[in-house]
């Protein structure tokens, strides 16, 4: 085990590349993330293959498509046999910890997990499965054998918020006397809604200066977008919907503010140890929040941003500082290439693809594509460079161009001129259903492209 790297992912809630200064965002200063993309890499094209906690959660942690790794939608546990990152290294020898949100053990809540569920990852004392606490107290008065999380509308302070809670735990392992290279991972379930968030993080943004997205006014919307709009809270029939957005959008930068400064605590700590530069830092989240774009919010719909997710890897032995990787990977693609990345041979059941070597800066052949799979069984699609192509049963498909329509509001799927792209793009997706067995495989093969 000697020379072998350390690995640590940090891994949040529902949060947007827009957040971020090394993702171009402007509103908060996030200086330790910002580190972690400057003195390493940072993805331009990452996607999660469904923008949902639960199966884009299965997908990183196995490198397998939803409905192979079981855990296809929300509260439904992940395939017992399957084979995480973790599992992987801790055959190989690695110490293995998880602190924080799962969400791959089905129904409980909180739910803590036990060692005997906890899929290679062996430390498991502070892994809840699922749930949104804003305070959690350790074993009060040893009456009780886990931890204590208080209702949603009670908010801990710099000991007991959530996120500095476990960022606590997660240091309490760095701390371990143990010379075994750890793998660890950093659960934090902000800035997901119910959002708020301690002081001070709660007063340093002012509603009134938040920036609206471009697409907040009304347009032309997929029928599918249409009606989840009408119930919105930052939907048009909303007579109050801009001075929502701007609370929502003050705490919730409140809460990534403080995700920021925890990841400065845990790297200091690394750095004390000596251990930052064996370390393999990661950073990155299930997926985004619309936050008011097209008047909607939340996740699971078809818009880029729940799909388009950051992810920043940190580690001076085998990443160049600044690299900008502008393939397209998907989430499934995460497990073989940090596997790839520390020499340690895959458990061989990945969907993924193993792209270290564009980490090293080594030429490899590489396919641009991530693939849509949704919840439902109902929707389906696929990311390249160029465009997002998603077929819908029964509603509204789109095909939009990433480069010249970033905001997504010219949707092109009838265009004469496109028909080759879109019958192409559906094509993909049709043969990479097939080739899983997904149960949308019977109407993509019944779907007549314009």
């Amino acid at each position: 085990m000697a020379g072998q790297p350390n690995l640590l992912v940090i891994h949040t809630d529902q949060q947007s590349c827009w957040t971020l200064g090394c993702y171009g965002g402007t509103v908060v200063d996030t200086p330790h993330i910002d580190r972690l993309a400057a003195e390493g890499a940072r993805f331009g094209n990452f996607f999660t293959n469904s923008a949902l906690c639960t199966p884009s959660r299965g997908c990183f942690l196995t490198g397998r498509y939803p409905t192979r790794h079981g855990a296809y939608a929300n509260n439904i546990p992940l395939h017992r046999d399957e084979i995480t990152f973790a599992e992987v290294l801790r055959r190989a020898g690695y110490r293995t910890g998880y602190v924080g949100k799962w969400h791959l053990d089905g129904d409980p809540r909180p739910g803590w997990v036990h060692p005997e569920r906890s899929m290679g990852f062996e430390d498991a004392r502070y892994m809840f499965n699922r749930g949104h606490w804003k305070k959690i107290e350790d074993f009060p008065m040893k009456k009780k054998d886990q931890p204590v999380v208080y209702p949603y509308s009670v908010i801990g302070d710099e000991e007991t918020y959530a996120t500095d809670w476990l960022t606590g735990k997660t240091l309490e392992f760095l701390d371990a006397d143990d010379d075994r290279p750890f793998c660890h991972m950093l659960s934090l379930p902000d800035p997901h809604d119910p959002v708020h968030v301690r002081p001070p993080y709660d007063r340093l943004f002012d509603p009134e200066k938040m920036p609206l997205p471009r697409t907040f006014r009304p347009e032309a919307l997929p029928d599918w977008a249409q009606a989840l709009q009408a119930e919105s809270p930052f939907g048009t029939a909303q007579p109050d919907r801009e001075a929502r957005l701007r609370r929502f959008l003050a705490l919730y930068y409140g809460e990534v503010k403080l995700i920021d400064d925890s990841v400065g605590r845990i790297l200091a700590r690394l750095e004390e140890k000596g251990a930052l530069d064996r370390t393999i830092v990661v950073f990155t989240t299930d997926h985004g929040e619309y936050a008011g774009e097209h008047g909607l919010r939340a996740k699971n719909l078809l818009y880029e941003t729940a799909y388009r997710i950051p992810l920043v890897i940190r580690w001076p032995g085998g990443i160049r500082a600044g690299a900008r990787i502008d393939r397209v990977f998907g989430a499934v693609d995460f497990q073989p290439t940090i596997l790839g990345l520390m020499g340690v041979a895959a458990c061989g059941r990945e969907d993924g693809r193993d792209g270290s070597a564009l980490l090293r800066g080594e030429p490899v052949a590489w396919e641009d594509a991530a693939y849509l799979h949704h919840c439902s069984h109902t929707r389906a699609g696929i990311f390249t460079e160029r465009y997002e192509l998603a077929l819908v049963r029964d509603g509204d498909s789109i095909l939009f161009d990433r480069v010249h329509d970033p905001d997504q509001v010219r949707n092109l799927y009838r265009d004469p001129a496109l028909a080759d792209v879109v019958s192409g793009l559906s094509g993909r997706v049709r043969r990479h259903h097939e080739e899983l067995g997904t149960p949308s495989v019977a109407w993509l093969r019944e779907e007549q492209t314009p």
